[in-house]
């Protein structure tokens, strides 16, 4: 075994939470005490120097390149080895540019269109039908992804209280199923922005086929640009599109949303979160979501109550997405083949990590998924019970 070797073995001896087995070279190295849980096959071990500076990446990278093999289940070896997310290293200094990115209204739209203008065709293949990408609700045991999704927007829309006549703005609207609900089943007046091309091009067929023209629209625009807009909305949503704002310019974000916002109106505020204010994971902006930066919970209430948003309620969803995940997981599994032709085998290993990664994060409690109701000022025309 070569230093390199050792050193790699080394440095692994530090995630002994959890007993698990590596092999090398034919040769079992085993981690931790007791029987182990799962295996790992490294074919070329990275160097201590790049799990020093990024452990994450390090690992990452590994799998993504096949030199790193995981016997079995890959979520279940995630889920008992990533609660050991504490004890990875990370050289913030050496890692700045791509943890510490502009938040220009150039460069997140470019940051946003790596992720959601890949196409298309390829969200098809492993979304539901509704083509939402952002945690389901599973209110029943046996709910298919397509249910929880349907489910998830239904109790969204409940929540904000919406009537005939109402208008209803979505920041970072998707492929819009949520604005679709609203507009059939409330007639409200809708409005979707978004940073994707993709995306506007996918919710304006949906529109078309429809034939909600007279009541939705979707604008390819920055959210810094809503105040500009000229229009002012009863009710606004927001699911899954915070993270992507940066730390620094969640105030900006919340402004923006109030100025657009009538007194006493409701904002809904859906976002991946974490309990305290971390800069980020390096694997996850250099190949997933460049940019990304998840807001602590408290972050955002301390926030809007300085800027004089009421919290109305507030829901967390953490294992809701790990279901998600996994369900998006098995889809992506499903048309795996399809990916590998459409891309390359190290893209489908990239996604695989991906969605089992951040399902094993959600269970372990790493970060969780909130849904927060605010009142631009107070609100009194509300019914007094939680569920109206």
């Amino acid at each position: 075994m070569s230093v390199m070797e050792k050193e790699f073995i080394t440095f692994m001896q530090r995630f002994d939470a959890c007993p698990f087995e590596i092999t090398l070279h034919g040769e079992r190295h085993k981690i931790g005490d007791g029987i182990p849980q799962f295996s790992v096959v490294i074919h070329k071990a990275p160097p201590a120097v790049e799990l020093v500076k990024s452990t994450s990446l390090a690992l990452g990278e590994g799998y993504m390149d096949g030199n790193i093999e995981i016997e079995g289940d890959l979520y279940q070896a995630l889920n008992l080895f990533l609660g050991q997310l504490g004890k990875f290293s990370t050289d913030h200094q050496k890692l700045k540019k791509l943890i510490f990115t502009s938040t220009s209204k150039a460069n997140q739209k470019k940051e946003v269109s790596s992720h959601y203008d890949i196409g298309n065709d390829f969200y098809k293949m492993w979304l539901d039908e509704t083509m939402s990408y952002s945690c389901g609700y599973f209110e029943q045991e046996g709910a298919t992804l397509y249910e929880a999704q349907c489910c998830k927007v239904e109790r969204i829309l409940e929540k904000l209280a919406l009537h005939e006549g109402m208008t209803l703005c979505d920041i970072g609207c998707g492929w819009g199923f949520l604005l679709i609900e609203a507009v059939k089943k409330y007639k409200v007046h809708g409005v979707g922005i978004t940073l994707s091309t993709e995306q506007k091009k996918r919710f304006e067929e949906r529109i078309a086929s429809e034939g909600l023209g007279e009541l939705l629209k979707v604008e390819l625009l920055d959210y810094r640009e809503l105040p500009k807009y000229g229009t002012q909305f009863d009710r606004i949503v927001s699911v899954g599109m915070v993270e992507h704002v940066g730390r620094g310019s969640y105030e900006e974000f919340m402004r923006c949303a109030q100025t657009v916002l009538k007194p006493g109106g409701l904002f809904l505020l859906h976002f991946i979160s974490a309990l305290r204010e971390y800069p980020g994971d390096a694997w996850i902006k250099k190949y997933i979501f460049p940019g990304g930066v998840i807001p602590s919970l408290r972050e955002m209430i301390n926030i809007a109550g300085e800027l004089g948003f009421y919290t109305l309620d507030v829901e967390s969803l953490r294992r809701h997405y790990t279901k998600t995940l996994l369900c998006w997981n098995k889809s992506f599994q499903e048309h795996r083949d399809e990916v590998v032709s459409m891309f390359d085998e190290r893209f489908a290993r990239m996604w695989e990590l991906y969605l089992c990664a951040c399902a094993a994060v959600f269970q372990n409690g790493i970060v969780d998924l909130h849904q927060v109701l605010f009142s631009n000022g107070v609100n009194n025309a509300l019914p007094m019970t939680r569920w109206y």
